[in-house]
Formats: C-alpha cells, structure tokens, sequence
C-alpha cells in the first residue's frame, strides 16, 4: 500500500472530525439491531469493514464479542486503537484495502456500513470490478451460513436527485451509477476529487450471488433510522441482509463484466 487513493487521503484528513459527523450519534441502537439481526451468540467473530472510527466495532467488543476492523486509513485506525484503549477493551485493527484482503480465520459475521468501503471508487476502480472483490473477500472471510450485513447508496434517489445538466458537466453517469465530486475543505481540509457507486435492490442480489451469498432482506439503511421497512426512494442508503450459503463463483478475465470498457457501454 504505497500510493494513496483519494479516498485514504480524504479519510486521512477527515479522522479526527469523523466522529462530530451527526450519522455516528445511533451507534448504540445500531448495534442494538445488528446483534439481533445477525443472530451473535455470545463471544462470536466479527469481521468489520470499513471500520473507519471503530464506533460499531468498539460497541461490539464492549458487548463481548470478538471483533476485527478493517479500514484503508491509518489515521481513521489510529484514532479507533484510542478510543478502544479509553473504553478498556480489545479489537484487532487491520490496515487494508477491502478489495485486497485476505485472512486465514473465518468469522461468524461480517458488517460493512456506512459506505466504510463498498462502492467508494478510485478514480481507476472498475464500477461493478470494485463492489464485486469487496463482497467476495467477505463472503471468503466467513464461516458456511453466517451472516453479513451492508449499507449502500441508493440508485433510486441519486437518480432522482440528478438532472442532464448533471450528466453533461460530469457530475453523475447514469450508465456507471457513479457520482464525481470534489469535497470541499472544512476546518482546513483539503478539497479532494472522489467518486461513489449507488446501487439497485436487483443488482445488489446478483453481484451478492456472485459472491457466494444469498440476500435474505433488503431494506431502507439510512443511518440513523435502521428496520425491516420498505425502501423509501429518496433516501440516502439500502440496507441488505445477506448470508453466505457458498463459494464466490470463479471468473475469468473475459467475464465481460468491466464497466471500464467505455465502447462497450455505449461512450465514444
């Protein structure tokens, strides 16, 4: 890991304000819902990724359970060993990209929440490529029938929300379902250009399928007001419930399923 994405550097610099942000004041219903929605038993794994601040895999810890958080910032790490060193208890931190990753240890089950990793773009990550190693090296981590949970950006409300004045100045790809932005600078941050993936309830269960699980619910996952209810379109994220029932299905270079084959999907 030598060259920084624009994510790590926007994470990086984002650490020591993350936790002021208004979506991380549910933690403790969260993971109220988490445990139930998971079926945890007591003192079992779990894998988080995109761990950022390590609210939802602190609170875990302090619950009992055994808990792995994974992030691509060192900064956002450095900031969750303090705080799990202030609350006394023990999490295992580890620095990775989560499309690289890989651990000898299977868990009892995975979160990955919050766009912490999944459909968080480089400016060269292929739009289905990136989502699809991600879930993949979940559904590996995990042990035969265990659980994983997911919050995603909604297609649904970004295409409601963008307009063609959008699309002709490169805001937004409605082929790709790709936003590019650039976040401005608060309290001295930098602005850094990114890119985020939204995603549709039928594309979810299909790349999920992909990756060896099968989608047991998908419902409105905005934070702050978690359940089993129905997607609202214009909301921010969707929730999916998902559990691992096999193996990521093996795919060869000539899968066709690049989006970065750009005559191919329709661009000149």
């Amino acid at each position: 890991m030598t060259d920084r994405t624009s994510w790590e550097e926007f994470f990086d610099a984002h650490a020591p304000i993350y936790d002021e942000n208004v979506f991380t004041e549910d933690t403790i219903s969260e993971v109220d819902f988490l445990v139930e929605e998971l079926e945890l038993k007591d003192g079992e794994s779990i894998l988080d990724v995109g761990c950022g601040t390590g609210r939802h895999a602190i609170e875990l810890a302090k619950r009992g359970y055994t808990v792995t958080g994974l992030d691509l910032s060192a900064e956002m790490l450095a900031r969750a060993a303090a705080k799990a060193e202030a609350a006394n208890v023990k999490v295992e931190w580890v620095r990775a990209d989560a499309t690289q990753f890989a651990f000898t240890k299977q868990f009892d089950a995975a979160i990955c929440l919050c766009e912490g990793a999944f459909g968080l773009l480089s400016q060269t990550d292929d739009p289905i490529g990136q989502p699809l190693a991600i879930l993949r090296n979940i559904s590996r981590s995990l042990k035969p029938g265990a659980k994983a949970v997911f919050t995603v950006l909604n297609a649904a409300a970004m295409l409601r929300k963008y307009q063609k004045k959008d699309i002709e100045e490169g805001r937004f790809d409605p082929i790709t379902m790709v936003e590019s932005s650039e976040y401005p600078p608060q309290e001295g941050l930098p602005a850094i250009p990114v890119r985020e993936r939204a995603f549709a309830p039928t594309e979810l269960r299909l790349l999920l399928h992909m990756a060896g699980m099968s989608v047991l619910g998908i419902w409105g996952g905005t934070a702050g007001d978690w359940g089993k209810r129905p997607l609202d379109l214009d909301e921010i994220e969707v929730m999916v419930v998902a559990r691992k029932t096999g193996e990521p299905l093996e795919l060869g270079n000539d899968a066709g399923l690049s989006m970065t084959d750009k005559n191919h999907w329709g661009h000149e």
